[in-house]
């Protein structure tokens, strides 16, 4: 998944890269079958992921992906996530920021959504 700005991502499972730069895991569960050490994981802001409650909604029923889009939407708007997008949008200025994800498909997850809000977030 390409990215225009300062992000990338790229699935935990893969072998860390020299370019990935500060590597923060987005997703809400730490991927099974992988070690701390295996992942080098720098960060990991859970509270930007989606609500366990959405999670596991969409996961029940995939095709509900635009409604879910929706309403990820209206978790990463509220309030207290301002810091923290901002924080991690800021980061990606001066740094590169990989975004590792476990799903399969990183396009048709909680990843486009989260980007694009990255992307869209001005920097404190």
């Amino acid at each position: 998944m390409a990215s225009t700005s300062g992000f990338r991502v790229r699935r935990v499972y893969d072998p860390p890269e020299a370019g990935d730069g500060v590597r923060v895991l987005v997703d809400r569960l730490w991927p099974r079958g992988v070690s701390k050490e295996a992942a080098a994981v720098d960060e990991w802001p859970k509270e930007v992921t989606p609500s366990g409650e959405l999670r596991k909604w969409l996961h029940a029923n995939p095709e509900r992906y635009d409604e879910f889009t929706r309403r990820y939407h209206a978790e990463l708007a509220s309030p207290e996530l301002r810091d923290e997008l901002a924080r991690l949008a800021g980061l990606a200025a001066k740094k590169r920021v990989t975004l590792l994800t476990a799903v399969k498909e990183p396009a048709h997850s909680h990843v486009p959504v989260l980007l694009g809000t990255l992307e869209k977030t001005t920097p404190r």
